[in-house]
């Protein structure tokens, strides 16, 4: 049985979304264990809990993965107006 062919740049868009959605479910996964870890053992050491340490750095690295491969903060916008004018500038020479 023969495949389909790909639309190369869905395919793209496809692979980052699946791999934005497994580095979530890692990052959710991971902050679950060191939350829990935290919760389980003595905490007067301290006044600030140590996992919010990874879970707003990492976090803040997540939500800008989010950011871009969702196309919110316009890298395929910007592509495809590139793409654009050069097709304009094409067409003015010839």
């Amino acid at each position: 049985m023969e495949t389909p062919a790909r639309d190369p740049q869905l395919w793209r868009m496809a692979k980052r979304r699946a791999k934005f959605k497994s580095h979530l479910f890692t990052y959710f996964a991971v902050n679950a264990l060191l939350w829990t870890i935290w919760a389980l053992t003595d905490r007067s050491y301290s006044t600030i809990p140590w996992p919010i340490w990874s879970t707003v750095f990492w976090g803040i690295g997540v939500a800008i993965q989010g950011l871009g491969t969702y196309g919110i903060l316009g890298r395929e916008n910007l592509s495809e107006r590139e793409y654009d004018k050069l097709l304009r500038q094409r067409t003015d020479q010839l």
